[in-house]
């Protein structure tokens, strides 16, 4: 059975708070309180049973994260005329959007602004020392960029089928 990228990515979700849960599974099943003399009562699963299902998820998570690194390393999408691995892309797609953050902050920038506290005397200004117009459409295409690789990586996710059987959690 298979699965595609996107559900694999999905998947580790959906992994990782499984085993959150079976974690507070084995602290609430791991004690009772009895009577001073009596023998605890029967339970549905003991910390064994719990703990045999965490590290079901815990294979199932290293598995899945080998198969979508692999994938993401091995598989590519066009970006201005380049192919590039998923995992590059990723990155790529990481870091324009950090650069459109930083240009929409200079693009917030007066041209020029009175400081006030610098001195009693003299009239102080700070001058930008670059056009904050530019910056924002800096921004614009930077964020554009990032959109148009998000969708190309989210697209090819949909493409790309991972071999793991994910039967048990969808």
């Amino acid at each position: 059975m298979s699965i595609t990228l996107a559900e694999g990515i999905k998947l580790k979700s959906i992994l990782s708070k499984q085993l959150r849960e079976l974690e507070t599974e084995a602290r609430r099943v791991a004690f009772i309180t009895v009577e001073k003399g009596t023998a605890p009562p029967p339970v549905p699963r003991t910390l064994n049973d719990v703990e045999d299902d965490m590290e079901q998820v815990r294979k199932d998570q290293r598995t899945l994260d080998f198969l979508i690194y692999k994938a993401n390393s091995t598989h590519s999408v066009d970006f201005e005329g380049k192919q590039i691995t998923l995992v590059e892309a990723i990155e790529l797609a990481i870091q324009l959007r950090a650069k459109a953050t930083f240009y929409k902050e200079l693009s917030l920038a007066n041209k020029e602004e009175l400081q006030y506290r610098y001195a009693e005397t003299t009239t102080v200004y700070r001058v930008a020392l670059f056009d904050p117009e530019v910056y924002r459409q800096k921004a614009q295409l930077a964020e554009k960029s990032a959109h148009q690789l998000s969708n190309r990586i989210n697209t090819k996710n949909y493409t790309i089928k991972l071999d793991f059987d994910g039967s048990d959690y969808f």
